[in-house]
């Protein structure tokens, strides 16, 4: 028989806790969302909504965040609750 897992968050707080690892970083780095925006090809706006918990974000589009901050993808998805929430 399967064993029982941990409760299992919700979308929104995946959300959150990967737009505050995004924003923790690109603040350890001084970035600003402009910078971070044109380094990953993105617009400042979608960047802005990933930092609020705003957007379920691709895959690839995490690939291109994270190669804009020099870290690996799997840094960027950390588990909820590692980040201090700023909303």
């Amino acid at each position: 028989m399967r064993k029982s897992l941990a409760k299992l968050p919700t979308k929104e707080e995946v959300q959150v806790g990967f737009g505050d690892a995004v924003r923790a970083l690109r603040d350890e780095q001084k970035l600003t969302q402009e910078q971070l925006a044109e380094s990953s090809e993105m617009h400042v706006t979608y960047i802005s909504q990933i930092e609020r918990g705003l957007k379920n974000v691709s895959l690839f589009n995490i690939y291109r965040i994270a190669q804009a901050l020099s870290v690996p993808p799997g840094e960027l998805l950390n588990a909820p609750g590692k980040h201090p929430s700023r909303r």
